[in-house]
């Protein structure tokens, strides 16, 4: 067998390799939150990011090993350091890991991965990891202080709590209508955390809206409704009101039947141009919500997966292809 078949053999060999690898490392930044809580899937994530550098420099594909690189150092900070995962930082994992992935792809190109266009791919991603990297300090560091001891309880994380309390003990009295009607006024009082936060005052509306739904049994609801205003609360204390957002858990609680679509009172606003659609409120008269999309087809693709079930993905398609007929 000549050289240069050899060296195609170990190239296929490779690519298919890293093919299974970028899998593993897409699966795994998806649902980053469950990874990181899971030290054996982080372990398999660090080792996966190794393997695809290790390959990429013995065959001399220095964009790839560089790319994989920076992978695998970020990778190896979030499994020693514990911190918080958030949307901006699933974010930037996933535009990492997009680079990484058009490298490997580009290897079965009929030119395949040429060193002046890795290079240059390579150029135009590092912004991304600097900004990665930036951020998982910040929040390296903010769960640090998170864990050192307080002085003092701050009187809004205190008045939370004790909101958060009485709804607990209202679950556990039983369903019945002055039980939610209680647990409304709960989620009123909770908008005294910041009235002018659009994301926040919405949140609470659409938890009133799954308390007044009868079909949502308090045995589903209770666990659903406290993590997400007790997340939700964190974010709003800690000034980063504008990250706060529904969950699809949440959002179903609301229908009269929770399989049931309910895209039509669903608004999806691009960060280009789109216009939001007007929603009934149980606070105050309607309001608008807004589920920021980004604008690159990659991106949108990703939030919309993320904010909709299978039926209401497939509603979504049908809009969109009338409006484009």
């Amino acid at each position: 067998m000549q050289a240069t078949e050899q060296q195609q053999q170990i190239l296929r060999f490779f690519i298919e390799e890293a093919k299974e690898h970028l899998d593993t490392i897409e699966q795994g930044l998806l649902h980053l939150e469950a990874t990181i809580a899971d030290n054996e899937a982080m372990n398999h994530l660090f080792r996966t990011a190794h393997s695809i550098k290790g390959g990429a420099a013995m065959l001399g594909y220095d964009s790839i090993h560089r790319t994989g690189h920076y992978l695998e150092d970020y990778f190896k900070l979030i499994k020693d350091h514990p911190l918080k995962v958030d949307r901006k930082l699933e974010d930037l994992f996933l535009k990492g890991f997009d680079a990484l992935k058009e490298l490997v792809e580009a290897l079965q190109g009929p030119y395949g991965l040429r060193p002046e266009d890795g290079e240059l791919a390579l150029r135009r991603s590092v912004p991304v990891f600097k900004a990665l990297g930036d951020y998982l300090k910040i929040l390296i560091r903010a769960a640090r202080m998170g864990a050192m001891p307080q002085g003092k309880v701050n009187p809004a994380t205190a008045q939370v709590q004790n909101i958060l309390k009485m709804m607990l003990q209202l679950f556990k009295q039983g369903d019945n209508p002055k039980s939610r009607q209680q647990l409304s006024m709960l989620c009123t009082k909770l908008a005294v955390l910041n009235k002018t936060s659009k994301p926040w005052i919405n949140l609470l509306q659409v938890s009133q809206r799954a308390i007044a739904n009868p079909k949502s049994s308090f045995a589903v609801l209770a666990p659903v409704l406290i993590k997400e205003l007790k997340v939700s609360s964190e974010l709003v204390i800690a000034g980063r009101s504008a990250e706060v957002l529904p969950s699809m858990a949440l959002q179903r609680l609301t229908m009269a039947d929770p399989e049931e679509n309910a895209v039509a009172r669903t608004v999806v606003k691009s960060t280009a141009t789109a216009e939001p659609i007007v929603t009934n409120s149980p606070i105050g008269v309607a309001t608008r919500r807004q589920i920021t999309i980004p604008s690159d087809p990659k991106g949108a693709a990703r939030s919309l997966l993320d904010q909709f079930n299978k039926a209401e993905l497939i509603q979504i398609a049908e809009f969109l292809m009338k409006a484009i007929q």
